[in-house]
């Protein structure tokens, strides 16, 4: 049965390992193409999604926005269970709703929070192979905390970008850049009206630079002031980086809480 024209928006979790990031590539399976493949056979025509930002290739999303547009008349409620029987086990479709028409998932997001999770121990967790970064030396949190402070407000955040993704502008806000710990277990927490490639993993590398005294957290205004790449910390890998939360004008995904901090998830 068809009918009007929707716009439909989903939440999803994926797991990235096995993916080249989010965005369709003409090299390398992404969570787009898996995604678009498993909702046209389930709304019976070919589908195009948009999603609320980009992840590198084995980056992971605990919560993320997409939305598509369909005539296919099958319930938003019924939507989730259709594709997910469709989809790997590594991706999976929470919720679906019926959305405004003007709802787009990267146009219409006001910020996003990412989480890079950390193992700082001396032996590595085969269970949490490609789900946290192995880091066996010892990292002093209070240089940490110091140094994610100076990263918070609004910068221009060229130091801390790869070069690959153009845009308008570099400069971004910070919400919060902030460290905890569980056990062995570092979770960085950066919140932000959103992020250059490679962003947030450049800006935990200067952090874990801060905790060797390799620069200083006071230093860390005047490198954002002189934009030179080559002066901050290292990009660090991607399997330790997490899609967290993200916000919209009328709803939020995630839990604010929730950071992740257990190694049970």
């Amino acid at each position: 049965m068809e009918t009007d024209e929707r716009n439909v928006i989903l939440h999803l979790s994926y797991d990235g390992s096995a993916y080249h990031g989010w965005q369709t590539q003409k090299n390398g399976r992404t969570v787009q193409e898996t995604l678009e493949a498993a909702l046209s056979q389930v709304c019976g025509h070919r589908v195009k999604a948009v999603g609320c930002g980009r992840t590198d290739a084995g980056v992971h999303a605990r919560h993320y926005c997409a939305n598509f547009r369909t005539v296919c008349g099958i319930p938003a409620d019924r939507i989730p269970f259709a594709v997910n029987a469709r989809l790997p086990r590594d991706i999976a479709v929470r919720e679906a709703w019926d959305g405004p028409a003007s709802f787009n998932a990267i146009g219409s997001c006001v910020k996003k929070e990412y989480v890079y999770r950390i193992l700082n121990a001396p032996i590595r967790e085969p269970f949490l192979q490609n789900r946290v970064c192995f880091y066996p030396q010892k990292l002093d949190l209070d240089q940490m905390r110091r140094a994610a402070a100076a990263f918070e407000g609004t910068h221009d955040f060229r130091a801390v970008r790869s070069v690959g993704t153009e845009t308008k502008t570099t400069v971004r806000t910070v919400y919060h850049c902030r460290i905890n710990r569980s056990g062995n277990l570092i979770t960085v927490s950066i919140c932000a009206d959103g992020f250059l490639y490679n962003m947030c993993r450049a800006i935990v590398g200067t952090l874990v630079y801060a905790s060797y005294g390799k620069l200083q957290p006071e230093e860390i205004p005047e490198l954002l002031e002189k934009g030179d790449r080559r002066l901050t910390g290292p990009t660090m890998p991607p399997q330790g980086l997490y899609m967290n939360q993200i916000w919209y004008p009328d709803f939020q995904l995630g839990d604010p809480d929730d950071l992740g901090l257990t190694e049970s998830w």
